[in-house]
């Protein structure tokens, strides 16, 4: 009797996803970012981030073109999502209240920072494991450029339109102000938002708060104990 072996039924093919040129290299560099996230720049591959996406790796190199340019990618990213919180930020201030902008916007300041607490990340959104002082350096000027233009094209005129303002050199100072609040956080991350605040107010000369009380600057414990 004759016996036909018949092969295994195929399984169909996925059919390609085909994408705009855009969405495919926005999504990549989301996975990249995700990865570099993660694990850290030096630590990812081409493939780990087709992976992530779901992609070949060879489309990943399409859009990307070298680690580097990908890296680049990533870092302006972040940052416009960094100027876009500010701009957010400014447009739901309110008028006046100059107290309540400063502390709101030394909150988002800390939140897009890149530093770690209990050994996890503490970011609005991911940012890549800086796994080296040039990529640190990388984000943070870039930030700082991308948070001055914005400053200058919604914040600063505003406030110029209600108030004299006390400074000179503006973008600059708040250059200065900016690279400042950064190097004290990383030194002292701890640092508390009323300690900061009041630099903030010493540097740009903004109108002095109130008197709080003769005990404002007695640790809690103190204040406390005196109730």
């Amino acid at each position: 009797m004759d016996q036909r072996r018949s092969d295994p039924p195929r399984t169909p093919r996925a059919a390609r996803v085909v994408k705009a040129p855009d969405q495919r290299r926005e999504e990549i560099v989301a996975a990249a970012r995700l990865m570099f996230a993660r694990q850290g720049v030096r630590a990812t591959t081409f493939q780990h981030i087709a992976d992530e996406a779901g992609v070949a790796r060879s489309l990943v190199y399409h859009y990307a073109g070298s680690m580097d340019r990908l890296v680049d990618q990533v870092l302006d990213a972040c940052v416009a999502d960094f100027a876009a919180e500010l701009r957010a930020w400014d447009a739901a201030r309110e008028p006046g209240d100059i107290d309540g902008a400063v502390r709101s916007w030394l909150q988002l300041f800390r939140r897009n920072l890149p530093h770690t607490v209990d050994g996890a990340a503490r970011t609005a959104h991911p940012l890549p494991r800086f796994d080296d002082a040039g990529l640190y350096v990388r984000y943070l000027d870039r930030s700082i450029t991308a948070l001055l233009d914005a400053l200058e094209d919604t914040t600063i005129p505003a406030y110029a339109a209600r108030h004299t303002i006390e400074i000179t050199h503006v973008r600059e100072t708040f250059a200065l102000l900016l690279h400042g609040i950064i190097g004290l956080l990383r030194t002292n991350p701890a640092l508390g938002d009323d300690v900061l605040a009041d630099l903030v107010r010493q540097t740009l000369r903004l109108p002095p708060l109130p008197s709080r009380g003769p005990d404002r600057d007695l640790p809690t414990r103190d204040r406390d104990a005196d109730r």
